[in-house]
């Protein structure tokens, strides 16, 4: 492991203990009580319908450079895994090819490599070669991820939680499963705050489980204001 990588590890550990002390005298079981989770749910659909209205315009500036550059369609549904194991389509802009899950299943044959790094890398690539021009600031500014204000509206999402998880994942998620299936997963969560892409795979694992076990309201405010700074400093975006 080299000295930057060492670096990089302890920054995030470092994030991880401030977001905790930050919420210290709040760490506990609260999401589980009924209150709390309708609670949570409410905040949920009030901000994603606010943000949604506010976001508007940007909707329609990223569909355009996405229609200009590669066609249609400019959203991308993705399967996803989410609370009671349920699969749903979380909603994406466009940011890579039209076939881009035909490139995936070819790098098993064609390039094994690239399988591997994408797989040791929390299934993701610095250099993606399936993504469009427009797929590169969208990944690292995030803005890829808006669309799924609509799938926090329907239910299948929450604004803080466990990131979603792809059905090719369960296998590397380890026992974690059985904590992540009891919530819905998040639009942003603990992870997106601790590193992101920059942590392994068992990394995002630990953080979910803790936030699952220990997140209360209190946590998801702090997670939303601290995913604002992380988002502008675009860290572990790729």
């Amino acid at each position: 492991m080299d000295q930057t990588h060492e670096q990089r590890n302890t920054e995030h550990a470092v994030d991880r203990d401030a977001v905790a002390r930050g919420t210290s005298g709040f760490i506990g079981t609260t999401l589980a009580r009924r209150e709390a989770r309708l609670l949570k749910r409410a905040i949920d659909i009030a901000l994603s319908f606010v943000l949604l209205l506010l976001a508007l315009p940007l909707y329609g500036y990223v569909a355009c450079r996405i229609y200009f550059e590669d066609g249609r369609p400019v959203f991308f549904s993705q399967r996803r895994v989410g609370q009671a194991k349920r699969e749903f389509g979380m909603f994406k802009f466009r940011s890579m090819v039209r076939d881009a899950e035909g490139e995936f299943a070819r790098w098993e044959s064609e390039s094994p490599d690239l399988l591997d790094e994408y797989r040791r890398n929390n299934y993701k690539l610095r250099q993606d070669p399936r993504l469009l021009d427009v797929g590169i600031w969208l990944r690292r500014t995030s803005i890829d991820e808006l669309p799924q204000l609509l799938n926090v509206l329907r239910g299948e999402m929450s604004l803080v939680g466990p990131r979603p998880l792809l059905s090719r994942e369960l296998a590397h998620y380890g026992e974690a499963i059985a904590l992540y299936q009891q919530v819905r997963p998040g639009l942003t969560g603990l992870w997106q705050v601790s590193g992101r892409s920059e942590t392994t795979f068992e990394e995002r694992a630990a953080l979910d489980s803790w936030y699952i076990q220990n997140g209360s309201l209190w946590y998801d405010f702090v997670i939303l204001f601290r995913t604002i700074s992380v988002v502008m400093r675009q860290d572990g975006a790729h």
